[in-house]
């Protein structure tokens, strides 16, 4: 590492002195940085729209109306901010070990450098198929909304059309994606106060039911009942939507994501964990509350299995309230929320893969970069990935998409799972190394005990996740719920069998390189 100022990534770099530093308990530690040219051109607010973009989506404009259907409307607010404290536990740890060690797609370096390379590379793959799955997704939601105005349309058109545009902008420099992504996040930030505002006036009866206020909590109840009869019912319902909860925060951690190109990420990273975890909760708490006040549970639209906004809890309330002209302009929404989506997957799959590579998992030449500081290489490898949206185009294909689909369903508690593991053994590393917590730049709350509970039933719920088909045995419904678990395990072991790694020594565990600090 030269002792000059870097033009490819746009900081100042300190001197290395030989390559090497003295940590804080005086041993000597390799100090270069990771090999990659990204540019850090992000700012703190556009880290936080990284995050709500690739969080509020579909998960909570669509699957909130399954959840209601399924447990009710006090068990899904209840659902909704149990999962919450669970993401903030790992978010601050996350933000703890993001603002030392700000690297591009952080988590996954953390888990190959604290615990194990094993860790590293199952956990970064299972989290890179999944977004890039996610693309195929949003590409093919893009597509079945726009049939919500016109339903001959080919859904193929779209999926080429966006898959090209969203493909050129993660090419661009990563400060015009921010940026893109900010405007984007900012309609369905309005679109939910908007909806916050006028579920208020319809409560207070402003609609053509009149005064509604907690009608719908008493008939038909607050608490619906799934599978099974009596008070255990209730409880079923509860916990069936947990995983409907964790898959509509799926994409909070894209600030751990982002880290490696923030400008400044000792300040961008804590500020923005904290806005975007409290943004993001009050915004889908305030949503899941009141849709719960307008729509029954028990309402049948919520159940139709479409994709568009028809079958929407927020369009179901404007139907409701008599209102018509708002479900297409929920629609228009719902479509922003799915291209902001699909744009956001590429950016962190991308990521993840630069992350993967400057852990030796994948070939190194994945962190090349093009003139802009955009790892070209690998936002072109996931980008591919989006093409498979093209097998919904037949009956047969579609099935196949189903299957790749799965894996993705848990791949957000695996993730959070193991960054929680990070930062137990992040705090042991520091520890042992004499570095005290003072002198972080981020610490994060009511630690080690807050890492614990979030690992805790991060833990539960991918184990439990599937509870439902041991009550009524579905062999294809147990793949379904257990398939990423599984595969998760299979990358693990294969892994470790292969290359014979070990658990990282906290003497060995890599504190230094690509801190800010240095």
């Amino acid at each position: 590492m030269e002792n000059t100022t870097e033009k490819s990534t746009g900081l100042e770099i300190k001197p290395a002195h030989d390559n090497t530093d003295s940590s804080l308990n005086g041993s000597k530690h390799d100090v270069e940085a990771a090999d990659t040219q990204l540019k850090r051109s992000l700012s703190a607010h556009h880290l936080q729209f990284l995050a709500i973009g690739g969080t509020i989506g579909t998960g909570l404009f669509l699957g909130s109306g399954t959840a209601l259907a399924t447990a009710g409307p006090v068990s899904t607010l209840i659902a909704f901010i149990f999962v919450g404290t669970i993401v903030y536990s790992v978010m601050v740890s996350l933000g703890e070990m993001a603002t030392f060690i700000p690297v591009p797609g952080s988590f996954t370096v953390y888990a190959s450098r604290f615990v194990d390379p094993s860790l590293g590379f199952a956990m970064g793959w299972i989290y890179w198929f999944s977004w890039a799955m996610t693309f195929a997704v949003e590409l093919t939601a893009a597509g079945i909304i726009i049939q919500y105005w016109d339903a001959s349309l080919n859904i193929g058109i779209f999926i080429a059309v966006f898959w090209v545009v969203f493909t050129a902008i993660n090419l661009l420099p990563v400060r015009w994606f921010g940026e893109i992504e900010m405007y984007l996040s900012s309609i369905k930030v309005i679109t939910i106060i908007g909806f916050v505002i006028f579920a208020i006036c319809i409560d207070a009866g402003a609609g053509k039911e009149g005064y509604v206020g907690f009608h719908n909590w008493v008939h038909p109840g607050a608490f619906a009942g799934s599978m099974v009869t009596g008070p255990v019912a209730k409880f079923v319902g509860f916990w069936s939507v947990l995983v409907t909860a964790g898959f509509s925060y799926q994409g909070a951690e894209l600030v751990g994501v982002g880290a490696g190109e923030t400008a400044d990420p000792v300040k961008a990273v804590p500020s923005a964990i904290r806005w975007t975890f409290w943004g993001i909760l009050s915004l889908f708490v305030s949503t899941i509350f009141f849709i719960g006040l307008l729509v029954p549970y028990d309402n049948d639209a919520l159940t139709t299995g479409t994709d568009n906004a028809s079958s929407s809890p927020l369009v179901i309330a404007c139907n409701l309230a008599g209102v018509s002209v708002l479900p297409d302009i929920i629609n228009a929404v719902l479509l922003t929320a799915v291209l902001s989506a699909a744009q956001s997957n590429v950016y962190s799959g991308s990521r993840i893969l630069v992350a993967l590579a400057d852990e030796k998992h994948i070939p190194k030449w994945m962190t090349k970069t093009n003139k802009h500081g955009t790892p070209y290489i690998a936002v072109m490898c996931t980008s591919t990935f989006g093409l498979l949206a093209f097998l919904n185009l037949s009956d047969d294909g579609s099935e196949a998409f189903d299957w790749f689909m799965n894996i993705t369903s848990i791949a957000g508690f695996i993730t959070w799972s193991c960054i929680s593991i990070c930062h137990l053994r992040f705090m042991k590393a520091a520890k042992f190394q004499g570095i005290p917590r003072s002198q972080l730049p981020y610490r994060a709350p009511i630690e080690p005990y807050l890492a614990w509970y979030g690992l805790f039933f991060c833990v539960l719920i991918l184990l439990t996740n599937g509870f439902t088909v041991f009550i009524e045995w579905d062999t294809s419904d147990f793949f379904t719920a257990y398939v990423s678990l599984i595969l998760f395990v299979v990358l693990y072991a294969g892994h470790k069998l292969i290359y014979r790694t070990s658990f990282v020594k906290l003497a060995d565990v890599d504190l230094v390189r690509g801190r800010m600090d240095l």
